[in-house]
């Protein structure tokens, strides 16, 4: 066994195939030769993949990222990055090359990214391919956010309640999350001052979810999250740190002494429960939180 490992080891390091892989934070643990010649990593280097797309993009260098807002397309990225057990994709990166890449998630987070050169397909197979894949990111992202929308997080929760399968143990969470006063907002300031709000919501939660999570707008001034094999105790620990950084956000540069805050609703997976089920008990929750005086988070387990 210790001589196929270490043959494995060098047949790794040794592959023109891209190898990477990320714990559950989503910071880089390994990467093979290609892998790092392609990202400009360093053989000692863990960054995050925020990081590495953050200083790649600055430096001009491994994917290119087709945007005027970086962050803006970070956020976006990250709401969908790691969130089902196997995805594939096409990526373009600035010494012309195209690949292929898959990526492999464990239950607990941990991502296995290995990438194809593809670059000697036709011109015109991979703009038909490409397209397809801004059109489902389209279907999946919230226009105004840049997050995930409610068709991406329904199918997470389902995805969630399924993963339980038949186990005599379960264990998750979800939350939905509601601006308070939000129509006061709009009335007071406009909608354009609403949509910045909403903005800053998505951009201040998003950062703090973890990878296995999922996070999104289900509409107006609705979030959800998504915590699988999360206990009731952490998901609490989790939905009350959003609601902290929250209460300390400031927003609008012309009026720096606007803030606002949020209210939740918290529930606890069930052995046998329906999407509707564990969505009626967070509504719920939320309904409670709020006529509790908001800017609080209620539980139903």
């Amino acid at each position: 066994m210790t001589q196929i490992s270490e043959r494995l080891a060098e047949l790794q390091e040794e592959s023109a195939v891209l190898i990477g892989l990320y714990d559950q934070d989503d910071r880089l643990q390994y990467a093979n030769a290609a892998f790092r010649s392609i990202f400009a990593i360093e053989p000692d280097e863990t960054p995050t993949w925020a990081e590495l797309m953050r200083r790649n993009t600055k430096a001009g260098r491994g994917t290119i990222i087709r945007t005027a807002d970086f962050e803006a397309w970070l956020i976006s990225a990250q709401s969908r990055r790691g969130k089902l057990p196997f995805r594939a994709f096409e990526t373009d990166v600035v010494d012309g090359r195209w690949f292929w890449m898959t990526e492999t998630v464990q239950r607990d987070g941990w991502m296995l990214c290995i990438a194809s050169d593809i670059t000697h397909m036709k011109t015109s197979q991979r703009d038909l391919r490409q397209d397809r894949d801004f059109a489902l990111k389209a279907s999946q992202t919230d226009e105004l956010t840049g997050i995930s929308n409610r068709r991406f997080m329904m199918s997470a929760l389902e995805n969630m309640i399924l993963r339980q399968g038949s186990a005599l143990s379960i264990s998750g969470c979800m939350c939905i999350i509601d601006l308070d006063f939000f129509k006061r907002i709009n009335d007071s300031f406009g909608h354009q001052v609403g949509d910045l709000v909403l903005i800053d919501f998505a951009r201040r939660v998003q950062p703090m979810v973890r990878r296995r999570d999922s996070f999104g707008r289900i509409g107006g001034e609705e979030f959800m999250l998504v915590l699988p094999d999360t206990t009731l105790e952490q998901g609490e620990k989790i939905v009350d740190r959003v609601l902290d950084r929250v209460r300390v956000a400031r927003p609008l540069l012309a009026s720096p002494a606007f803030s606002y805050t949020c209210s939740a609703g918290l529930a606890e997976l069930r052995i046998g429960d329906t999407v509707q089920q564990i969505y009626a008990r967070a509504d719920e929750a939320l309904y409670v939180a709020k006529q509790s005086g908001r800017d609080r988070l209620k539980i139903v387990a």
